[in-house]
């Protein structure tokens, strides 16, 4: 599963890509809980901007930053899918963590919820859901 080394070039290139889409799609996050919450509660808040984020990482990461080899497009994206869970319990466990524990704001909590699954979530992505294309 994980042919390449992350001491690799390409490896690296596609590492510096995915942070600049994971960049993105946190200030798609920020911007939109801060909207959502302006009318509803806090967990849907919290998932609808999740969400968004989601939907911006799928295609940054899809179309630009881990171009892929696969043709299995429905499952390649049912992998995505499934990264996207382990990426949300980490990021809902997390920002409740700060919020409910720590006692940071709403917005914070967010902020500090992002980084723990970034390694996690590249590592799935970039070895198995969109792999490079000479692997």
């Amino acid at each position: 599963m994980f042919k390449a080394k992350l001491s690799d070039r390409q490896t690296q290139v596609r590492f510096a890509r995915f942070l600049a889409v994971g960049a993105t799609a946190f200030v798609v996050q920020l911007l939109t809980i801060k909207l959502f919450l302006l009318g509803l509660g806090t967990n849907p808040a919290f998932t609808l901007a999740f969400l968004c984020s989601t939907l911006t990482h799928y295609c940054l990461n899809r179309f630009w930053a881990l171009p892929s080899a696969r043709h299995d497009t429905w499952h390649q994206f049912r992998e995505y899918l499934g990264a996207v869970v382990i990426s949300y319990l980490i990021n809902l466990a997390v920002f409740h963590l700060c919020l409910d524990v720590i006692g940071l704001e709403k917005i914070w909590s967010t902020a500090v919820a992002v980084p723990p699954s970034t390694v996690v979530v590249f590592l799935l992505l970039n070895y198995r859901v969109f792999r490079a294309r000479n692997a």
